[in-house]
């Protein structure tokens, strides 16, 4: 009895400890906010992971554990959820599914450490919408934590840690000795209601965040870190995913902090699948490559994306919308309010000639097309290059809407670089160039 007693004064105070975490989290949470998309729900049920053999000593491989205990809560179906705590250790395990209707909780303390064990390492089918793996052909290395064809889930914590001690498979890039592409920390596939919340990610071996063919994700008050020499190492990467909230973030990685993707060439046109509704708020970091990148694999097309409050330093380009001949697809309705930047190499870069190819069975009649970009209230300084808006011969980028965009720190030689564009620019610090009108008025398609 006594025994038993101590078990539920045990499950108790973790749930309190739970549902404290995830208050705090969301009373956090004043300002303007998308989160309500998929909010972090409470679940009526709280589980260990140490209740199915679970040992956080940092030595112990714990994949079995999880992987039975993601097992419980998927056929146990309880109505409302149920959470899997993870208490304070470091937790070394290799990949793992979750599963519908259940939430990650990482304690603060808590490190889930991914095995640097690439040969047990589960392989799985190339993303349609990409032909084969990203970086070499054929399969890929699951992520480290994987959901497909899920609804409702949670992965939040008070601090915990996923690290995913990404130096072996970097160095294997570096050595070009890898077998198939890296795996994502976290990926989740043709999903929807999916929240990412008050957790640190870290030294992932390939992107962090993955949400591909997904819709209703949120991913808020997160910290995402790698080093910056890190290869591939993307901050976030909504792909093929539709009404999309990233928010309240801080990242520093060795690639673009976040990137909309659509599919690559003629597999991402084939699959036809858009990202669209992509939110960006209150984000800030540093990367030797993009703050904010739209591209370059866009071939199914993205559309309707706000950035707004973000910061960008020490970084390669501010603001990245890129695409290719091959590419296919359309970018559109692009609208960047409220951005600061300071020490980058390149404050704002849209360009029509940044990519690799799949294959070579790409088509030169797949040109895309980029519409409809609205850049307002832009202030960097120490800014090295203000930019350059470089369209695509006998497919012109159009209605390219700069207002308000101060840009400092430049070469006295630097200048804006254009050509193949349309569009206006009004107070814009240095002068960008005479393909842009000189006012919202003439240019007509910017006047709104």
């Amino acid at each position: 009895m006594a025994a038993s007693s101590s078990s539920l004064h045990g499950r108790v105070a973790v749930a309190a400890a739970v549902l404290h975490a995830l208050l705090v989290a969301q009373c956090a949470t004043a300002a303007a906010t998308c989160a309500g998309a998929a909010p972090a729900r409470l679940r009526p049920e709280v589980v260990s992971i140490t209740e199915f053999g679970g040992v956080g000593d940092g030595r112990t491989l714990n994949t079995w554990a999880f992987r039975k205990a993601v097992y419980r809560i998927q056929h146990q179906r309880r109505r409302g959820g149920t959470t899997l705590h993870v208490p304070a250790g470091t937790w070394l395990t290799g990949s793992f599914n979750l599963t519908s209707h259940m939430t990650l909780f990482l304690a603060r303390g808590a490190v889930l450490k991914a095995t640097q064990d690439a040969r047990s390492w589960p392989l799985m089918a190339p993303l349609p919408s990409y032909g084969r793996g990203r970086e070499l052909p054929g399969a890929r290395y699951a992520s480290f934590i994987h959901g497909n064809g899920l609804r409702d889930v949670v992965i939040t914590g008070d601090k915990g840690v996923i690290d995913g001690q990404g130096v072996v498979w970097w160095n294997m890039w570096r050595r070009r000795t890898l077998q198939h592409t890296r795996p994502n920390l976290v990926e989740f596939m043709h999903s929807s209601g999916i929240h990412i919340s008050n957790i640190i990610l870290k030294n992932s071996p390939f992107w962090n965040i993955h949400p591909v063919y997904c819709d209703n994700v949120v991913i808020t008050n997160m910290m995402i870190l790698a080093p910056h020499d890190s290869p591939n190492t993307d901050g976030i990467d909504p792909d093929s995913s539709t009404n999309v909230c990233i928010e309240d973030s801080y990242i520093s990685t060795g690639d673009d902090l976040v990137a909309i993707k659509s599919g690559w060439d003629e597999y991402g046109i084939a699959y036809g699948r858009p990202s669209s509704g992509i939110t960006i708020r209150r984000v800030r970091g540093s990367s030797p490559f993009s703050g904010i990148a739209i591209g370059s694999e866009a071939s199914g097309g993205v559309s309707d994306v706000l950035v707004e409050d973000c910061s960008v330093y020490n970084s390669g380009f501010g603001i990245h919308i890129k695409t290719n001949v091959g590419r296919g697809g359309y970018i559109r309705n692009v609208t960047v309010d409220n951005v600061r930047m300071s020490n980058v190499r390149s404050g704002v870069r849209i360009a029509g000639d940044v990519g690799d190819h799949p294959d070579g069975h790409f088509s030169q009649l797949a040109v895309p097309t980029v519409d409809a970009v609205s850049i307002k209230n832009v202030w960097g300084v120490n800014v090295q290059q203000p930019g350059s808006i470089e369209g695509i011969r006998n497919s012109p980028f159009t209605r390219i809407c700069l207002s308000n965009v101060k840009l400092f720190g430049w070469r006295s030689n630097a200048a804006w670089r254009c050509r193949d564009v349309h569009g206006a620019a009004l107070g814009v610090q240095p002068w960008p160039c005479a393909e842009l009108a000189t006012s919202f008025a003439s240019a007509g398609s910017c006047s709104h």
